[in-house]
């Protein structure tokens, strides 16, 4: 899920350009972009969205 105001991923703080080109990506322009995220996350004031508990079970 995109972000409508930072325009970032919820989950990885990715833009939608850098998520489609991905794949693509030289390593070393992933391992930039991956740098970068932690404060670009912090900056837009968003939170990593916790990874979904395997098999769907709910955690209390």
């Amino acid at each position: 899920m995109i972000d409508p105001k930072s325009r970032l991923c919820f989950g990885c703080g990715r833009t939608l350009p850098e998520i489609a080109r991905w794949g693509r990506m030289e390593s070393g322009e992933r391992l930039s972009i991956m740098a970068e995220l932690p404060a670009r996350m912090a900056d837009a004031g968003l939170q990593p969205l916790a990874p979904a508990a395997k098999g769907g079970a709910k955690t209390a």
